[in-house]
């Protein structure tokens, strides 16, 4: 294929463009995460409705990972991630002029378009690149998603602190059109022209959901993942209302697991080899369910502290690193020739069970609670993902057995 050219859509885009519409999903997901009991004071709500904002999100993100791979087959790569761009930028501006919560929440879940972007992204380097040269070069792509969200909620917290709630969604406006005239002049159309339909992708989902493999890989990374998208629906009302955190400091704080997300990538990408996927996936889910039981034992003490409930989310993150590469990788294993069926149908569950745990998450917290509740939820979230790869494993050793 024609070598890409920066800011030229005649050649395949450039891994720059790529990275910036990578990041841009990932800031859309919590910039804004600091802003909430801002938010809620606001619309004057209950901080349970504002989760939404979270929530739904996700439950939006997660239908629209079912559909836009057969959308994006059918009409093309560059005009679906534009056109997600565009509607992102108009459901950002939706935000801003909102006059109530339920308008408000309804373009947030709009947002929600962006994200599907990255997905689609990723489809583009398979187009571009052997399958060998794809692997790094969506390792660049996901540094973006990586890096982001460890500076998306300071971001945000900076800019409450200083212009109010809004100023996070005059942002992602202004990001979400600076990206979109990037990709406008940039984004060649990489797809090949083969189209199989959505209706050939749901009449492969029984075999996929008669593998016991393939629930086992998807369970894991669901529930491990679970435990951080709770403490997203959890983390901006234990830091304001139970450690009485000023936005900008929650900001910083919110940003702690994606320090550990960084780093459990590197492990993964460095010793997943070595040590296999399902060895990695329950290292890896060992780590969420010490960090978030560590974190529960300090409340039970009485020793809970800002510092030690955020610092020991890194574990959750680092944990998270460790597992969902293995786990996707896993469950693109079970039917190889179903690999972006799986991948969207994993990617579906995954962020369906994350909007239910946010909203969970939120629902149980209360000021006289403290943390106890949200680390609980993490806490027996985190054992299931254990007994799902265990569950993986004594079913590898006993056909291996036969």
């Amino acid at each position: 294929m024609t070598r890409a050219r920066f800011l030229d859509r005649t050649t395949p885009p450039h891994v720059a463009t790529l990275i910036l519409i990578a990041g841009l999903s990932a800031l859309a997901m919590n910039i804004f995460l600091p802003s909430l009991p801002a938010m809620t004071a606001h619309f004057g709500t209950d901080i349970r409705v504002m989760n939404l904002a979270i929530a739904g999100y996700l439950g939006v993100n997660a239908a629209l990972q079912v559909l836009i791979g057969p959308v994006a087959d059918r009409f093309g790569r560059r005009p679906v991630i534009l056109a997600g761009l565009v509607l992102f930028t108009l459901a950002s501006l939706g935000c801003l002029v909102a006059p109530t919560v339920e308008i408000f929440l309804l373009c947030r879940m709009a947002q929600a378009i962006v994200a599907v972007c990255f997905a689609v992204s990723r489809a583009m380097i398979r187009d571009m690149v052997p399958a060998e040269e794809a692997a790094s070069m969506i390792g660049y792509v996901t540094m973006g998603m990586a890096i982001v969200p460890m500076i998306g909620p300071a971001i945000g917290g900076e800019l409450e602190q200083a212009f109010g709630w809004r100023a996070s969604f005059v942002a992602l406006a202004l990001a979400g059109l600076a990206v979109g005239l990037i990709a406008w002049r940039d984004l060649g159309e990489t797809a090949t022209g083969s189209f199989t339909g959505f209706a050939r992708q749901i009449r492969d989902y029984p075999q996929l959901f008669a593998s016991p493999r393939f629930w086992g890989y998807c369970l894991a990374s669901a529930f491990s993942s679970g435990a951080f998208f709770a403490f997203l629906g959890g983390a901006p009302f234990v830091g304001s209302e139970v450690f009485g955190l000023a936005p900008d400091r929650i900001g910083y704080f919110i940003g702690a697991p994606a320090l550990g997300y960084a780093a459990g990538n590197y492990v993964s990408g460095r010793f997943s080899r070595l040590a296999g996927l399902d060895r990695m996936v329950l290292w890896g889910t060992l780590v969420t369910a010490f960090g978030t039981g560590l974190s529960l034992a300090l409340t039970g003490l009485g020793l809970t502290g800002a510092w030690s409930f955020f610092g020991l989310m890194t574990l959750v993150g680092l944990g998270n690193g460790m597992t969902i590469p293995n786990a996707t990788a896993g469950m693109l294993s079970v039917r190889p020739h179903l690999a972006a069926t799986a991948s969207g149908l994993g990617g579906a569950i995954m962020l369906g069970g994350g909007a239910a745990l946010s909203a969970l998450a939120g629902a149980v917290l209360a000021p006289e609670s403290g943390p106890a509740p949200l680390q609980w939820i993490m806490f027996l979230t985190a054992l299931v993902a254990v007994l799902s790869i265990l569950l993986v494993i004594r079913r590898a050793r006993r056909n291996a057995a036969r």
